[in-house]
C-alpha cells in the first residue's frame, strides 16, 4: 500500500513551486543568488514544502499535529487518529499481542488511509528490558537483545546490525519510527537507566549515537535520541518525581556529549526526560524547563522535532496535578507531545490559543518542524497520486 498523501491540491502547488522556481528546499538563509541576474532573492519568498502544507491546515489540524498518542491498550482506530488530528501514535506491547504481522500491517494501513495527513507510527524497540514488537514469537524468534549486551558480545559492529535488522522489521510492519537509542551514560548496576544503556563511557556511547543515527537514515527510519540532557543515576521517573543532583560538569562534559555526537549526525529528534536536573534547572522537570530547551536550540544548534517524554507519567502528574501540563510542555520548546490523555490535552491546548495564552505562530513553528520530518520519511509522496 502507498502512504496516504495530502490532497492533490498540495501535489499540485508543490509541482508549480518546483516548476517556476517559486520554491526551494535548501535556500540559505540570507537568500539564494540568482547567478543570471545577480541578484540576492529573500527566502520569505520561496514556500518552502512544509509552508505550503501548513497553509493548508485548520487550527484544529495543526494543534493536533503536536500531539503523539500512546496507546497502551492496543492499536488505535483510524477515527481516533483523525478526531484529533493526531501528529504521532506510539504503539505498545499490546498492539502485538496475538496479532499477526498482517494484521497489524492492515490496522496501520487504515491509520494512514483514514487521515489527511498521517501519523507517525512510533514504538520503543530499544532492545533488552525494552522490548514492544520483539517480545511477541509472531514478529521474531527471540527478543532483540539489549545494546549493552550486543555491545559486549561483539562490539559496535554487533550493535549497527543489530539497528539494521530492526529497522527492516519496522518498515515491514508499517512503523515510522524507533524511539530509540538511549545514549544515557549509566555503569552502575543500581541505576534505573543501567539496563537500557550501552554502559560505555561519553566517547563510546558518542560514537554508537552517530553511528546509529547514520544506520537509521540510511535505512528510511526515524530515530530518537533519550533522554535529554541525559538520565544518569536518576530513579525512575515513571513512578513519581525524580531530582538529578549531579554537578553541571558532568551534565555538560560527559552526558551531553552523545547528545551532541547525536545531533550532528542529523538525528531526527530528540527526548527530552522528566528529570529536575537541578544544576540546569532546579524548579522545573527538564520536559517543562525553557532553560533546557534553549540548550538544545541555541547551544547544541537542533532544529529537529524535540519530544516529551510520556506526559502521563508520574513525575508529570505528580509535579504539576493542577496545571496543564501540554500548554507548559509548548511553552518550555517541545514539538511533540507524547501523552495517554491527548483528548483532554488536545482541548486544553486549543484552549490555550485561543485565549492567547499560547499563539498561533507558536503552534506553527512546532507543525513545520514535524512537517518536515514527515517529508523526509517519504510521507508526501507526489508520485502516489
Amino acid at each position: 500500500m502507498e502512504r496516504k498523501t495530502l490532497t492533490r491540491i498540495i501535489v499540485i502547488l508543490l509541482s508549480v513551486g518546483i516548476v517556476t522556481g517559486v520554491y526551494f528546499m535548501n535556500a540559505p538563509a540570507t537568500g539564494r543568488v540568482n547567478t543570471h541576474l545577480n541578484i540576492s532573492i529573500p527566502k520569505e519568498i520561496f514556500p518552502t514544502p512544509e509552508d505550503i502544507i501548513l497553509s493548508g491546515m485548520t487550527l484544529e489540524e495543526k494543534v493536533g499535529q503536536m500531539f503523539m498518542g500512546c496507546f497502551y491498550q492496543g492499536t488505535p482506530s483510524p477515527e481516533t487518529v483523525a478526531n484529533y488530528h493526531l501528529g504521532g501514535v506510539v504503539l505498545f506491547r499490546a498492539s502485538f499481542e496475538n496479532t499477526p504481522p498482517e494484521t497489524l500491517r492492515a490496522q496501520l494501513d487504515a491509520i494512514n488511509d483514514g487521515n489527511r495527513i498521517s501519523p507517525i507510527i512510533a514504538v520503543d524497540e530499544e532492545g533488552g528490558s525494552v522490548v514492544r514488537v520483539s517480545a511477541n514469537p509472531l514478529y521474531r524468534s527471540e527478543p532483540f537483545q539489549s545494546p549493552r549486551a550486543l555491545f559486549a558480545s561483539g562490539g559496535m559492529d554487533a550493535v549497527i546490525a543489530d539497528t539494521h535488522e530492526k529497522n527492516q522489521l519496522l518498515q515491514k510492519l508499517g512503523i515510522d519510527m524507533n524511539l530509540a537509542p538511549v545514549i544515557d551514560i549509566s555503569q552502575n548496576p543500581s541505576d534505573y537507566m543501567y539496563e537500557r544503556s550501552l554502559g560505555q563511557n561519553a566517547k563510546t556511547t558518542a560514537q554508537y549515537a552517530a553511528k546509529t543515527v547514520a544506520a537509521c537514515k540510511e535505512d528510511g527510519i526515524g530515530c530518537c535520541l533519550k533522554h535529554f540532557p541525559g538520565y544518569g543515576n536518576t530513579a525512575d521517573t515513571h513512578n513519581g518525581i525524580a531530582t538529578d543532583s549531579r554537578s553541571l560538569e558532568q551534565i555538560r562534559e560527559v552526558d551531553m556529549k552523545p547528545f551532541s555526537a547525536g545531533i550532528k549526525a542529523g538525528a531526527h529528534a530528540v527526548l527530552v526526560s522528566h528529570n529536575i536536573v537541578s544544576s540546569l534547572d532546579q524548579e522545573l522537570p527538564a520536559s517543562l524547563s525553557p532553560a533546557i530547551h534553549r540548550i538544545l536550540r541555541n547551544e547544541m544548534k537542533f532544529d529537529g522535532v524535540i519530544m516529551t517524554d510520556d506526559l502521563s507519567m508520574g513525575a508529570i502528574t505528580q509535579f504539576s496535578p493542577d496545571t496543564d501540563s501540554a500548554v507548559d510542555a509548548i511553552a518550555a520548546g517541545n514539538d511533540l507531545l507524547c501523552t495517554g490523555d491527548y483528548a483532554n490535552q488536545f482541548q486544553n491546548v486549543l484552549n490555550a490559543v485561543h485565549d492567547g495564552t499560547i499563539s498561533e505562530k507558536r503552534i506553527d513553528r512546532s507543525v513545520r518542524r514535524i512537517l518536515r520530518l514527515k517529508l523526509t520519511l517519504g510521507f508526501f509522496n507526489a508520485e502516489n497520486e
